[in-house]
Formats: structure tokens, C-alpha cells, sequence
């Protein structure tokens, strides 16, 4: 009887090395399904920091690490964009530092400072509104009327003599409004940037390899971006600023370069300039939006006003020709726009709309605007 019982009863020990067996055999399972889940692409895509979620998840309980508290501390990043006294620049930067404060402290929002990067050489009006660091302009006559050959001159000497807090800086430009929280999209040595669809490196190889020789490696390692918008790493601006003004400026010597780029010269040299010191960005098509070719806001985050936008008083876009209605920033360049500028007609796509009322919002409540 006693020897039955005994036959009957599981030691504890048993029962302890079937628990644990048959944990690890289960973890192991769900671990190898969801690899293979990831693998079809079943769980894949982006938790908004530029990370992808077949890196980031938990394999047991399918959770982005971040939201579990790992990766929840903040990347702040330092606002700087370029620019001169005169009035067409002047008013642009006072409605984008107007929006800056308004998203500034937003949920998802990792902005930190900022600084207007004046290359006039002299202090001017805002120095008081905007916070303004005066750098000095290229000597007379070596930008050849192209202004924006004195962008990467600014950030290097902005660089070299400011004090800049944050490890990251987003360069933006005049012209940009934020329209949502902006988070830092760059990790570590992967920048973040927008793809503009007419920087072309690899259809301007010619020109390309004068500046990117075949040994340093295929022309598809020059990314299609230009300088804005750009989140990066501030120690790796330092090294690529110099690169970036040495080589618009070889540009600009070259007739044919010249020729081929034209306005967006300073752009492929920044691009150019990452490439050489093996520099990588993260295309972003989210970081921004350029009515009136983009149609919605959606979860972008910066409206790029740099093309006009014309429209009948039937809501059709009349590009190319002067519409009944239009908003172009080129039609102030002398002043700045009125104050409650007239809406566009029913039709009209969001992102223009959204464009003028963020216009009016910001020189409503800017002060002194009319007399600027």
C-alpha cells in the first residue's frame, strides 16, 4: 500500500523541472512565431522615432520598448535656421519663431532652443523678438549674388563660437512653419532628413563624381536632400559644416556645376559634403509638406511655403499663371504681408487653407507687425 502511494505522488522536484520545461518551451514557440510573423512583415513599421518595431518589441508581449519606459528620455534639439536683415527674410523668420513657441513644449514635441543665425554682419531690429546669433557674411563679391552661398558659412562659424546646449540641431529655414510637435526623427549617427524629389545625384553623375570620386564609393551614397530640414547630430555638423562651404563654393567656381544646379547648388553640396564624411540621413517624407503640391497635413510637421500658390475662384489650381486667388511669399518681397489676409476659395486643399490661417494667426498676435 505504502509503495502505491509513493508510485502515485510527484516529488516536488519533479513538478518543479516540469514547470520550468515547460516555461521555456513556450517562450520559445511564441519567440520563433513572432520572428517568423516579422520576417512576413506582419509586425513591422515605425513607433515615430525613426526605430523600426521588428528592433524594438517586446518578443512576448508584442510592446514597443519605449512604452514600456526604456527609451522615454528626450532628444532635445536646437532650432537654427539663416538669414539676412532685409525685410522679405525679417518677416518670415517672425511667423516661423512664432509657431516654434507655440509647439515648442507640446506633447512629442523635443524642441529645445533656438537661433535665428544672422550673416548680415551687424545686429538689426529682432535682435530683441528672436533670439539672434551675428555671424559675418562671405567677403564681397564670392557669392555672386547667390546669398545662399553664405548659409554654410553661417552654421560654421555658428558652430565654432556659439554655445549650443542641445547634442542635436534641426537647420530650418525662414520659410518653415511647424504644424505639428516636431519629435528629434534622429538617433545617434543617423541624421534625418526630407527627400526632395529634385535632387538627382544619380542622374547628375557626371558633375557628381568632380566632387564624390569613385573611390570614396557609389553615387548612390549622395542622399537626395539639401541641408533643410535636417535633424543631426551636433558633433557631426561640425565635422560636414566645413566640407559643406568648401565644396558650394568649388560649385560655384565650376561653370558647368553652376549651370546644372543652379538655385539648388548649396543643397547638393551639403548632400555631397554628408556623403564624404560617410554620413547616412534617414529619408523622412513626413518632416514636411510644400503646398501646393501636397494636398494634407496629416501627422507632418512643417509647411515648406516655397512655391506660389494660385487657384480660380472655382478652387482649380492655376500654377503658372496668376490666380484670382493667390498667396506667394515672393509678392512681399519689399513688405510684409497685411494682416488678415483673405482666405482661399471653397475647394482649395487643406494645406494651402491651413497655410494662410497659420499666416494671419501669427501676424495677428506678433506685435508691431504693420510697422515692421
Amino acid at each position: 500500500m505504502i509503495g502505491r502511494k509513493n508510485m502515485g505522488r510527484a516529488s516536488p522536484l519533479f513538478l518543479l523541472l516540469l514547470v520550468l520545461g515547460s516555461f521555456f518551451a513556450t517562450y520559445n514557440l511564441l519567440t520563433m512565431m513572432i520572428h517568423r510573423g516579422i520576417g512576413r512583415g506582419e509586425v513591422d513599421g515605425n513607433d515615430g522615432d525613426g526605430l523600426s518595431l521588428s528592433t524594438s518589441l517586446d518578443p512576448l508581449i508584442r510592446m514597443p520598448r519605449r512604452v514600456k519606459g526604456v527609451n522615454t528620455v528626450k532628444f532635445p534639439f536646437h532650432v537654427a535656421l539663416t538669414a539676412t536683415d532685409a525685410s522679405y527674410s525679417k518677416w518670415q523668420c517672425r511667423i516661423m519663431y512664432y509657431w516654434y513657441k507655440k509647439m515648442k513644449d507640446m506633447p512629442g514635441s523635443e524642441m529645445g532652443g533656438f537661433t535665428r543665425i544672422l550673416h548680415s554682419g551687424s545686429p538689426d531690429n529682432l535682435m530683441g523678438e528672436i533670439p539672434t546669433y551675428v555671424v559675418d557674411p562671405l567677403p564681397a563679391g564670392l557669392d555672386r549674388g547667390y546669398v545662399v552661398l553664405n548659409r554654410p558659412w553661417a552654421f560654421v562659424q555658428w558652430l565654432e563660437k556659439a554655445t549650443i546646449e542641445e547634442e542635436y540641431i534641426l537647420m530650418a529655414e525662414p520659410d518653415h512653419i511647424f504644424v505639428n510637435p516636431l519629435p528629434n526623427l534622429s538617433r545617434g549617427g543617423n541624421p534625418a532628413a526630407f527627400p526632395f524629389f529634385y535632387i538627382k545625384p544619380a542622374e547628375n553623375e557626371k558633375i557628381i563624381r568632380k566632387y564624390y570620386p569613385e573611390v570614396k564609393g557609389p553615387v548612390t551614397d549622395v542622399d537626395p536632400i539639401g541641408n533643410s530640414p535636417v535633424i543631426i547630430k551636433k558633433s557631426l555638423m561640425e565635422k560636414i559644416a566645413p566640407t559643406w562651404m568648401n565644396v558650394s563654393l568649388s560649385m560655384k567656381d565650376d561653370p558647368e556645376t553652376d549651370k546644372a544646379f543652379g538655385w539648388v547648388l548649396e543643397m547638393y553640396a551639403y548632400a555631397v559634403a554628408s556623403a564624404l564624411h560617410g554620413v547616412h540621413h534617414t529619408l523622412r517624407k513626413d518632416f514636411m509638406l510644400q503646398p501646393p503640391w501636397d494636398l494634407e497635413i496629416g501627422r507632418k510637421f512643417i509647411i515648406h511655403y516655397t512655391y506660389g500658390c494660385d487657384y480660380s475662384l472655382k478652387g482649380e489650381l492655376t500654377y503658372g499663371k496668376i490666380g484670382e486667388w493667390r498667396f506667394d511669399k515672393r509678392s512681399y518681397l519689399q513688405n510684409p504681408p497685411p494682416r488678415n489676409l483673405s482666405l482661399p476659395p471653397p475647394g482649395v486643399p487643406e494645406s494651402v487653407v491651413t497655410l494662410v490661417k497659420r499666416v494671419n494667426e501669427a501676424t495677428a498676435n506678433i506685435p508691431g507687425w504693420d510697422t515692421e
